[in-house]
Parts: C-alpha cells; structure tokens; sequence
C-alpha cells in the first residue's frame, strides 16, 4: 500500500484507555503500509509517549491524524489547533 496517498484522522475524548486504543490502531495501520515490526515498535511507541504525556500534562481532548503523501508517513497528534508531537517517517518500499 506505500505507493498510495492517505488521509485519516481520530478526534480522542482523552479517556483512560483512549492512548492504548490509539496505539493499537496505529500499529494496525503501519503493519498495513507495510512497516517492519521495529519500525512499528518504534513508532507506536513514540505516538504513546506523546499522548501519555498530554495526559500527565492535563491535556485531554486531542486530534491524531495520519497522513500519507509524496513517499512520506506524518503522524501528528494537536489540541488546540496546535502540534504538540509529530512524526515524518519514509514509508517502506513496496
């Protein structure tokens, strides 16, 4: 699937749970691109950081987009209108 665009996007309540139900979904989606599990690992990871972080920070509510274009994954997560993590990783060879 790397070779084609994508756009998708989560609005998170920020309900406890909600960073596990994330990352899942996030590893679902990077194993269906066609990521290596390290990279998978690696990145679902970091995205679970990012959204644990909000939480200690008393950020609930947040967006999470995931973006595929010109060879290129983004995974950001905002609230606020505002980018508090993001991610740009090559996507694999198909």
């Amino acid at each position: 699937m790397s070779d084609q665009d994508f756009f998708f996007a989560l609005d998170v309540s920020g309900d406890p749970g909600d960073d596990q139900m994330v990352t899942e979904l996030a590893r679902s989606v990077l194993r269906h691109v066609g990521y290596a599990t390290s990279a998978i690992d690696a990145l679902a990871g970091q995205l679970h950081g990012a959204l644990a972080v909000r939480v200690a920070d008393g950020k609930r509510r947040c967006e999470v987009r995931f973006q595929s274009e010109a060879g290129q994954l983004e995974i950001v997560v905002s609230g606020a209108g505002a980018a508090d993590w993001r991610a740009t990783w090559p996507l694999p060879a198909s």
